[in-house]
């Protein structure tokens, strides 16, 4: 079966997190984005973790779905089939090797019972469950791992955003260089990681030592319009242990992943967002790694990183992967207007109504067919978008980068162009 996975994304108790994000929003929401399996996120927090229980009955073995009773229309008027799969971030610093660590591990559980074992053995250890959807642990990752894996030999831990500077498995700050001065006698059971919004497939393998490593890339979504962003795709059994064979044997379960275009994501390029200055690894070795406005030091970002972990320039075995931008931010950048506005939400409501779900607009159908329904300007953004014909001013230090389909001048003419119609 095909379909279309988001793993990672958190719930309105994770902090800076909409409010909107509850099970029923999600569930019809994912469904117009043409996502069919979520992760739950946030499995830890007793709050949240009662919503899931409350809220969710099992479908195939290792999913969930939502209660009649709770299901909300969609877009199009109808009721989505979304799979929810358990999942949370946790947070992790610790010290080790003389060093200060600090990452964020993935965990996916196959039931309800392997999540209660992990909370109550986690709240005996004197973890603090209740601030945060994510909660932050004093954890060593390889002693996480122990304690999941002892819960649930089928419990599965993926390092997340691997490459972020802060928290993150290879990040600048993280304080570390390979998966196995991570997780130590556990990492014969870390298969996979989750490449981020800041790097895409191909730069992450250009290390060889991740060639056996499979690439996973979620949406990290902390409100519903982000959900998507990035996302896997599959053709496999629907079921717990059916997404996890396939992602650890590749193709042709493993279909593809779809990316952010890497500059766009916040840590892209080294710099300091305090100055509003970027630098590309070349101009960030040319100032010594300090900022040359105010002399202190840049956050080096992912790509620089890369090119530091890297041991080749050109990677192989990965499986295919599509660049895109979310439509939200297509119609916002073709009507040169926030994302949030009446004007957008109008365009995108009507696109989903006509063609289903956003995944389908952006990647399959014709340019003939948006014509005949979409505004000329987002026609057009969308088809370069597919081309890749976008210049992005790259993120840095914790700022996305900026996106631009058109000049002015373009999107005058191409309004215009609708009028005659």
């Amino acid at each position: 079966m095909r379909f279309i996975a988001d793993f990672h994304i958190h719930s309105k108790y994770s902090r800076a997190t909409s409010k909107e994000m509850v099970l029923e929003n999600i569930d019809s929401f994912a469904d117009d984005k043409g996502i069919l399996v979520m992760g739950t996120g946030d499995f830890t927090h007793p709050q949240w973790f009662n919503e899931i229980k409350t809220k969710l009955e099992p479908a195939e073995p290792g999913l969930f779905r939502l209660k009649k009773e709770y299901k909300r229309e969609t877009l199009k008027g109808t009721f989505s089939e979304t799979r929810f799969i358990l999942t949370v971030e946790i947070s992790s610093i610790y010290s080790k090797g003389g060093k200060v660590r600090r990452i964020h591990n993935l965990i996916f559980m196959p039931s309800m019972e392997s999540v209660e074992n992990l909370r109550n053995g986690l709240i005996r250890m004197g973890c603090n469950l209740n601030s945060d959807g994510r909660p932050i642990l004093g954890l060593d990752s390889e002693k996480l791992a122990e304690i999941v894996f002892n819960i649930n030999p089928e419990a599965v831990i993926i390092p997340a955003h691997a490459w972020t500077p802060w928290f993150s498995i290879f990040g600048s700050m993280s304080g570390f260089n390979s998966i196995e001065e991570c997780f130590g006698k556990y990492t014969k059971n870390i298969f996979a990681i989750e490449t981020g919004l800041s790097s895409d497939p191909a730069m992450n393998r250009r290390l060889s030592k991740l060639d056996n490593i499979a690439l996973i890339s979620n949406s990290d979504s902390h409100s519903l319009r982000k959900i998507g962003r990035e996302a896997n795709i599959f053709d496999t059994e629907l079921s717990y242990k059916g997404i996890m064979e396939a992602i650890k044997n590749g193709m042709p379960q493993f279909v593809s992943t779809i990316e952010f275009f890497p500059e766009e994501g916040k840590y892209h390029y080294d710099g300091h967002l305090d100055c509003k200055i970027y630098l590309s690894p070349k101009e960030t070795k040319e100032h010594n790694g300090i900022c040359p406005k105010c002399g202190r030091k840049l956050t080096i970002g992912v790509m620089n990183r890369v090119n530091e972990l890297a041991d080749r320039e050109i990677g192989k075995n990965f499986i295919p992967y599509r660049n895109l931008i979310p439509l939200g931010e297509i119609i916002a950048e073709a009507f040169n207007v926030g994302e949030n506005t009446k004007q957008v939400k109008k365009e995108y409501e009507k696109l989903i109504k006509t063609f289903d779900n956003e995944l389908k607009i952006l990647t399959d159908i014709s340019e003939s067919e948006l014509k005949s329904v979409a505004d000329p300007r987002v026609t057009e953004g969308i088809k370069r978008v597919r081309e890749g014909k976008v210049k992005i001013r790259p993120g840095y230090d914790g700022e996305y980068g900026e996106i631009k389909i058109f000049t002015d001048e373009e999107r005058e003419e191409l309004k215009n162009q609708g009028s005659l119609f």
